[in-house]
């Protein structure tokens, strides 16, 4: 009896191992190149003037836990105020708008929804900027410059496009079954929408939701040349406050940078199983 012996697969080398290796400390030295400067951020929020710059690199020798009370007291309060009321306006705007649209566009074959499709890429192309003086001219006829409108109107307006196109790609994965079995059961159109895609479609609704709050939140340009007024002005516009001509108490300032960054940090903490899931659906389809 001849015996064959298979040693084929008896020797595997590890070709993968360095590269593993290598691609672990590149993730690395990302993550210290972000993390890092949020660590000397909120570690400087807690020093005094003279320590800011004369102990850049190390802890405070005492935490001023009054660098938050006083950016709180000095403004911090009416602007977080201003910021989540412009914020959650738009982010509901949105939402509403975007999922409505993207309802129709997946649902219903229509004449010139390739051109409403063709519309929609073309305002993720528009580089707000360039419509700063034709908005600024509208918003002062319509006679609502230097209002909560004059910011949550544009923000909705160019959040719309990328939303809709990813609530699309989301419902164009929902299986028709359901809508056709919910329409036999005597459901409207509108309710099929309501009670069956919104709650399927929650982890690219949340997506949407961090997204347009992010940009919202943090929005400058807008908010700096729209409002005047100090009464109405949201926090990357208000901290400019902070700044003085002469001589800038730079420990509260940045502790006004930590409170205007907490709320994004934490709705994306609580939300990131829900983003990472509805970016990847809402991608595989077009």
């Amino acid at each position: 009896m001849i015996v064959k012996l298979n040693r084929k697969n008896s020797y595997k080398p590890d070709r993968f191992g360095s590269l593993e290796i290598l691609l672990s400390i590149i993730l690395l030295v990302g993550v210290v190149l972000i993390a890092y400067p949020l660590f000397w951020m909120v570690t400087s929020s807690f020093k005094s003037y003279n320590e800011i710059y004369n102990a850049v690199w190390k802890l405070p020798s005492k935490w001023l836990f009054s660098n938050y009370v006083t950016a709180w007291e000095k403004g911090i309060s009416k602007y977080f105020l201003n910021s989540l009321i412009v914020t959650l306006a738009t982010v509901i705007g949105v939402i509403i708008i975007a999922s409505l649209c993207a309802y129709g566009l997946s649902r219903y074959k229509f004449k010139g929804m390739n051109l409403a499709l063709i519309l929609c890429m073309g305002g993720m192309m528009l580089n707000p900027q360039v419509c700063l003086v034709p908005l600024y001219v509208i918003l002062q006829k319509l006679r609502i410059h230097n209002t909560y409108l004059a910011m949550i109107l544009p923000y909705v307006t160019f959040r719309l496009p990328l939303t809709v196109l990813l609530i699309r790609s989301y419902f164009l994965g929902i299986p028709k079954e359901l809508e056709e079995s919910a329409t036999i059961d005597g459901c409207s159109a509108f309710g099929i929408y309501w009670r069956i895609f919104m709650p399927i479609s929650k982890p690219i609704l949340l997506t949407s939701v961090i997204l347009t709050a992010y940009y919202s939140w943090n929005e400058f340009l807008f908010s700096i040349i729209f409002i005047d007024s100090d009464r109405f002005k949201t926090i990357p516009a208000g901290l400019m406050n902070f700044r003085d001509a002469l001589q800038t108490d730079w420990g509260v300032l940045l502790a006004g940078m930590v409170i205007s960054a907490l709320p994004i940090i934490l709705l994306f903490i609580a939300m990131q199983k829900h983003f990472i899931r509805g970016m990847s659906a809402g991608a595989v389809k077009g």
